[in-house]
Parts: C-alpha cells; sequence; structure tokens
C-alpha cells in the first residue's frame, strides 16, 4: 500500500489518494476542493481512481466530491449516515463557518453507499475496516487497515490536539469515548494521517496529547 497527501483549501485539509501497489487501484479521501489539483496529482501517479471515501461530512473534507464523482464516473463511500444533515446543507456550514460557497460547488453532497461500524471497503487487495467514531461530527469514521497498522483519521485525532466539537453535531464527551475506547485499545504503534497537519501514532497521542493525558489525569 502506498500513499500520497494533497492539502487542499484554505483549511490546508489533508486529501489523501491512498493504492494499492499490486493494481494499482485507488481511493480518493476527503476530497475537499482544488479538484484540477487532485486530478493533475492522480494523473501523475498513474493509478486508477475507482472510490470516492468520506470520512464526515464537514464542507472542508467533501467540497469536491460531487464534481469529482462525476468526473471520473465513481462512487461515494461513506461517511456514516448519521451525517446525512451535514452534508444536505453545505451552504449552510459555510454561513456558520463565514465562508463563501466556491464557484461550481454543490450545496449538497450525495453518497452512494452509507458506512457502519465493522463494514469494510477494499482498495485493490488492501481492506480496511471501518470503526464509526462520533465526536467531531454524528457520521465520523476512520479508515483502519489492520495489517498496513495504518488509520485514515479525519478530524477525529490530531497531533497534539482532538477534533472541534462547537460544530452542529459535534460533543466533546462523545470524541473523548470515541479515542478511548474505539481507538487506543488497537495497540500504541498505529501510524494515523490526520485530517489536518502532521502524521503520528496512536502511541504518541496517548503519552503526549494534552487534551488525552489531561482527560485520564
Amino acid at each position: 500500500m502506498r500513499y500520497n497527501i494533497i492539502p487542499v483549501t484554505p483549511f490546508h485539509q489533508n486529501c489523501s489518494i491512498i493504492w494499492c501497489e499490486v493494481t494499482h487501484e485507488a481511493v480518493l479521501v476527503d476530497p475537499g476542493g482544488e479538484s484540477d489539483k487532485l486530478r493533475s496529482e492522480i494523473d501523475k501517479l498513474g493509478v486508477k481512481v475507482n472510490k470516492i471515501l468520506l470520512t464526515h461530512g464537514h464542507f472542508d473534507h467533501v467540497g469536491s466530491a460531487m464534481e469529482l464523482r462525476q468526473y471520473y464516473k465513481i462512487p461515494i463511500i461513506g461517511p456514516n449516515k448519521a451525517d446525512q444533515s451535514l452534508l444536505d446543507n453545505l451552504s449552510v456550514q459555510c454561513r456558520i463557518l463565514d465562508i463563501d460557497l466556491p464557484n461550481n460547488s454543490t450545496t449538497a453532497v450525495i453518497p452512494d453507499i452509507w458506512l457502519e461500524d465493522g463494514d469494510t471497503v477494499q482498495v485493490g487487495r488492501e481492506v480496511f475496516d471501518i470503526l464509526h467514531c462520533p465526536g467531531h461530527s454524528p457520521g465520523h469514521i476512520v479508515f483502519w487497515n489492520k495489517i498496513r497498522k495504518f488509520m485514515v483519521m479525519g478530524d477525529v485525532l490530531f497531533k497534539k490536539s482532538i477534533g472541534r466539537t462547537d460544530l452542529p453535531g459535534g460533543n466533546i464527551a462523545v470524541l473523548m469515548n470515541s479515542i478511548k475506547t474505539k481507538l487506543f485499545p488497537l495497540g500504541d504503534d498505529i501510524l494515523f494521517l490526520p485530517g489536518h497537519g502532521s502524521s503520528s501514532t496512536l502511541g504518541y497521542e496517548r503519552l503526549n496529547n494534552i487534551y488525552i493525558t489531561h482527560a485520564i489525569s
């Protein structure tokens, strides 16, 4: 398995292209914007994107999903259905964040498949398990490759931080429960790619993330 991170939009959101080295099949995860930039990167890599995966329904993670779905003729998969209200009302999100809806952006994203806790998604010969980890948003999911010990985290956990919970549907107690009961029991040696910023490991965050250590103490 290989991956490439492409930060997009003024929010510096980590869109990622993940592909199987054997089949060269790929997925595009959280295409938040700058679709031309993403298409150019896909062309350079020479991979075949056959799915768009979404961790959750916030605009900075889904802004180009419908455009790229139409361009590549591929399905949008995820997040959990609990984020449907967010995906149905992207313009409302933009008003809350006091940003303009970019030109050519749709006002709603319509997934082809919703994901549940325990589902799996295949990328060539690579398999990702689905963990429903609400708190940052009600339907947030994490993609976990058990064999590679690798996660696409979205906005649940960051290096030395956690996802914000002051947006509609956010809940700090629910978020902390997701981190402690869904993520940390999986082991310290799991590398994760967050929705913003640098990658980290679950073990590093268990010991060094003040939001975690303060909550434990």
